[in-house]
């Protein structure tokens, strides 16, 4: 059944959980190549980019919340990608060299994710919707 055809399509829940649906099947087909879910690549990818990164800043950029991301980096940590430090109260997220490894076959999914999706819809409108997309999450929170 088409989107049209759905008695739900004017609702913005049903509409962005249909799209969520087809992104995230997109993604995992992606993802597939680095061995590791979309989530744990996004991970992977943000302590990669900062060393030493605080799991409520790693909370803050990929909008999770705290326990999701304490789950997703012990699960890494378990799998030897992450490594955690502890200095007196806080706590810091280190890759490891196996996380630097995979980095660039991680980027490279995410590149061929963002292609795969933009050469469906458009660029212009990929990048509108994304916007469009974040302004409203940003504004519901």
């Amino acid at each position: 059944m088409s989107l049209r055809a759905s008695k739900y399509s004017n609702c913005l829940y049903y509409s962005t959980n249909a799209l969520s649906r087809i992104l995230t099947k997109m993604a995992e087909e992606e993802f597939t190549v680095t061995g590791l879910s979309p989530s744990y690549a996004f991970l992977l990818m943000t302590v990669n980019e900062k060393p030493g990164i605080q799991p409520s800043e790693i909370s803050r950029e990929m909008q999770l919340s705290p326990s999701t991301v304490t789950r997703l980096v012990e699960k890494m940590e378990y799998r030897g990608y992450l490594q955690r430090r502890s200095e007196g109260r806080a706590t810091y997220v280190e890759p490891t060299s196996r996380s630097l490894e995979l980095d660039g076959k991680i980027r490279e999914a995410w590149q061929n994710l963002s292609e795969r999706y933009s050469d469906v819809l458009g660029d212009r409108y990929s990048e509108v919707l994304t916007e469009m997309t974040y302004k409203a999450v940003e504004e519901l929170d």
